[in-house]
């Protein structure tokens, strides 16, 4: 029998606001350290490599660079502060958990692929109740990858039981899009996540600016592989 279609979703700034709740750890920690706080705009353009980057990013953005044993003993400190405060203000964007269960009636698998650590991203699922929507969810520490490595999306869609030949992917950022080439799997570019590069300019298959218009893009995308 053939594997079932998979989509594949980024989590941070695709599925779910998390800035404001990322923003208050990282600030927590740039306090500790006698330094300002960042704003909300500059904590979503740090965002999309994982907290370690946006530490770094932080950082970098005092004129500070963050490395070697203080980089590590603070991502120990971030990670502590963030899983106790993940779901303060973070929730699904408009329009996630109905789109989301559309597809899951028309038969697709759907698999989180994510460079948020695996035991967050499934904290923060369970506190939204989304865990129960997907099939697979892959972190940076999964499988030992992280966007845009391709295998990083091509082992999600494999865990949640489809194939990257009949496969799509929902990003929001560079490190989506590039996963997504590299793996030759057709993606989906969300215009409202975090990226300081806007969607337009990275070459994504498809722009939606809203999750009620996912069907549509998809829809496109399967009638172009199908006539290819």
């Amino acid at each position: 029998m053939p594997k079932p279609p998979v989509l594949a979703i980024d989590l941070d700034g695709t599925l779910i606001e998390t800035a404001p709740d990322l923003m208050g750890t990282l600030n927590v920690i740039l306090d500790r350290e006698g330094l300002a706080p960042v704003s909300l705009q500059q904590v979503r353009g740090m965002v999309g490599q994982g907290a370690k980057i946006m530490l770094q990013r932080g950082f970098a953005a005092h004129g500070e660079t963050l490395e070697g044993e203080r980089l590590e003993t603070l991502f120990e400190a971030f990670l502590e502060h963030y899983a106790e405060h993940i779901a303060v203000e973070s929730h699904p964007f408009p329009g996630v958990v109905a789109a989301l269960e559309g597809f899951r009636a028309e038969g697709w698998k759907l698999a989180v692929c994510t460079n948020k650590l695996e035991a967050l991203t499934r904290r923060l699922l369970d506190e939204l109740d989304l865990t129960r929507l997907f099939d697979a969810i892959g972190g940076p520490d999964t499988f030992g990858v992280r966007k845009p490595d391709p295998q990083h999306l091509i082992k999600t869609i494999d865990a949640a039981g489809g194939e990257a030949t009949n496969a799509i992917m929902v990003g929001d950022s560079a490190a989506d899009i590039n996963a997504a080439k590299n793996a030759s799997v057709p993606v989906v570019a969300v215009d409202f996540g975090y990226t300081d590069i806007p969607v337009s300019e990275l070459g994504p298959d498809r722009i939606i600016s809203h999750f009620d218009e996912l069907a549509g893009a998809v829809s496109e995308l399967r009638a172009a592989m199908t006539a290819g």
